[in-house]
């Protein structure tokens, strides 16, 4: 009647040696190190980068406890703050001698302790969110009205191109804040613009006043259009803020939109708030060239000559000079797409995509200088470096670019990704920074695990007395309850906040309950005359349909919370619902394997250890003691 089978106590000890397996890393706290990243999107970081930071931590006598390199950086960890201040120090040295062109982020970070065994396996400690770990919170404000005007600028290109090829002769087009305006000399173009207008940009609305003996016509973006330029740009600006903060290796960064035109970036754990700030306002443009290839220009390749006049000297990734004219051709705003993709021969190539302005200009360009090299020149803080420069081996039209060469898929995969890597869609200012410093980050945790100890010995020791060894067995099941939450958060790698403590906490009390519903209806089986094993046998199979009918119920709760919430409220219904799922294991399956395991075996039981019994009948309190 009360024995599980075998396999149910494998499933138990299984799900128990996991949670504490993946809870373990989360006791190791974190330790102080130094981040090296890529400081331009042309430098990559690698295993000859890793090299490069152990030699200069060993030349300047700074020992590291553990040089890693992952994914797109290597980090370095230490002891003490003193020794990771030292690193940087080093490193900054070592790998950016030019400190007013530096190909490497060197940036203050921290990371987890966790001992290599553990980190093996996959273990890994909970995220912990700006309030506990301590970082620096940004609120960006995005110039809305900068980018209407540049949409708008986009537009006034595309109309010229659009009317040149209805051979529509206007008398100008310019741009007027974020309108575009157009003039004609008689009604009949001025129709002839409407119509043009109305056919091709379904975004604009015409409006025409007569200006003397000419017209003019005033088109502006529909309010449904503007208000999708708007929030393209929010998007894309987003998105361009999480490639940048990739750099800093900041663990579950937040950055979401807040009200119609502002970004809120949290950076837990970033104790280099002006690198933080640097690499938040940078920016990156695409340019397009020719190549210099007169006896001059390759003369100063070889580096025999200076740069002639008129021409400029930019370096490739692997350090090889070339020599550009002035004249800028193309620039990132007329790039729309590129992807990575092979050719007709089906070797590694790029594939771009322009705009109407940039593919009309493409391919003049192309048709003008067939035979010639172009180079794509990639800025970022005022520094060139050139990513490609490939021939051209014909004209080029339809506004489709297909750049190929001796490049692996690899190189064509990072090259499409430096073009895609443009500069935000509308500029930012940072309105407001707040920095929240490590000891009060470790205050906030010190509370927070007392709050949570404290509430886990006064429920322990109120279960134990009240109800004896099925409190001993309640309060097993608690302790698992609280391990595989965290381990559950940790697997998930979670963020968690004060409102999770919180949650956490409450899924404490919450996950008790439900062994106070099981220990009180065994004592009503035995109040009613039933006996001992019969009595643990219905407690636990009547009680389980009040179980799952509350905790469904609470966890209905939980899950409108995490669809409806933001912010801390997200982070508290995270923790609330996984402590819901957590109990109904531990409180249900694994204290009945505990009953099960001590009193199952018992084919006389007597009684049971589940304290005082009380017969209203009788008007007597029965203790039920082994």
């Amino acid at each position: 009647m009360n024995r599980y089978p075998l396999w149910k106590y494998l499933v138990i000890l299984v799900v128990t040696l996991t949670g504490l397996l993946y809870a373990l890393p989360n006791l190791f706290g974190e330790a102080p190190a130094v981040q090296v990243s890529a400081g331009r999107a042309t430098v990559k970081v690698d295993t000859g980068t890793l090299s490069v930071v152990e030699q200069a931590l060993s030349a300047q006598g700074v020992p590291p406890t553990l040089v890693a390199f992952e994914g797109t950086s290597v980090k370095a960890r230490f002891e003490t703050t003193d020794q990771q201040l030292k690193a940087r120090d080093a490193l900054e040295k070592a790998l950016n001698p030019d400190p007013a062109n530096p190909a490497y982020v060197v940036a203050l970070n921290l990371v987890p302790r966790t001992p290599t065994w553990l980190a093996r396996l996959g273990a890994s400690p909970m995220y912990l969110g700006l309030d506990l770990r301590g970082g620096v919170h940004f609120m960006l404000q995005v110039d809305m009205k900068a980018a209407l005007q540049q949409r708008a600028d986009g537009l006034a290109s595309d109309l010229r191109s659009a009317l040149r090829d209805k051979n529509v002769r206007h008398g100008g087009i310019s741009r007027n804040g974020q309108t575009v305006e157009l003039r004609a000399r008689d009604a009949q173009t001025m129709e002839a613009i409407k119509g043009v207008i109305a056919d091709q940009f379904a975004d604009l609305q015409a409006v025409e006043t007569p200006e003397g003996t000419e017209y003019k016509v005033v088109a502006s973006l529909k309010p449904e259009a503007a208000r999708r330029v708007q929030e393209q740009a929010i998007k894309q600006n987003i998105t361009t803020l999480h490639n940048r903060i990739n750099e800093l290796g900041v663990a579950e960064p937040v950055i979401q939109q807040q009200g119609t035109d502002r970004i809120v970036v949290q950076l837990p754990g970033v104790q280099d708030t002006a690198k933080a700030k640097d690499i938040l306002g940078r920016t990156a443009t695409l340019e397009l060239r020719l190549v210099d290839e007169s006896t001059e220009g390759q003369a100063a390749e070889r580096g025999t000559t200076a740069v002639p006049f008129g021409s400029e000297r930019y370096l490739e990734r692997d350090g090889r000079a070339v020599i550009v004219k002035r004249e800028v051709l193309l620039t990132g705003e007329n790039l729309t797409d590129a992807q990575a993709g092979f050719d007709d021969t089906h070797q590694p190539a790029v594939h771009l995509t322009l705009d109407a302005k940039g593919a009309r200009i493409f391919r003049d360009v192309t048709r003008e200088n067939v035979g010639k090299r172009m180079a794509i020149i990639l800025f970022e803080k005022g520094k060139g470096e050139v990513v490609t420069a490939p021939v051209i081996r014909g004209e080029i039209g339809g506004g489709r670019v297909q750049i190929s060469g001796a490049m692996s898929s690899v190189e064509a995969n990072d090259t499409a990704l430096l073009l895609r890597a443009g500069s935000l869609a509308a500029p930012m200012e940072i309105i407001e920074e707040r920095t929240i410093g490590p000891s009060l980050g470790a205050e906030n945790i010190a509370k927070g695990f007392n709050s949570v100890i404290w509430g886990f010995a006064v429920i322990v020791l109120f279960m134990c007395i009240y109800y004896m060894l099925f409190g001993v067995f309640s309060s097993l099941a608690l302790g698992l309850n609280l391990i595989l939450l965290v381990a559950v958060l940790s697997m998930l790698q979670a963020t968690l906040t004060l409102p999770g403590i919180a949650a956490m906490a409450l899924a404490l009390g919450m996950a008790i309950d439900s062994n106070v519903l099981i220990n009180e209806r065994v004592r009503e089986e035995l109040r009613n005359g039933a006996s001992p094993q019969s009595a643990i046998n219905a407690g636990y199979e009547h009680a389980w349909g009040t179980i799952l009918d509350s905790n469904i119920t609470t966890l209905i709760a939980g899950v409108a919370l995490l669809a409806f919430g933001s912010g801390p409220v997200r982070g508290f219904a995270v923790v609330h619902c996984i402590g819901i799922l957590t109990s109904m294991f531990s409180s249900v399956v694994f204290s009945r394997g505990l009953v099960n395991l001590w009193y199952g075996r018992q084919k006389k039981l007597k009684s049971v250890s589940i304290g005082t019994v009380w017969r209203p009948e009788a008007g007597t309190a029965v203790t039920q003691a082994d």
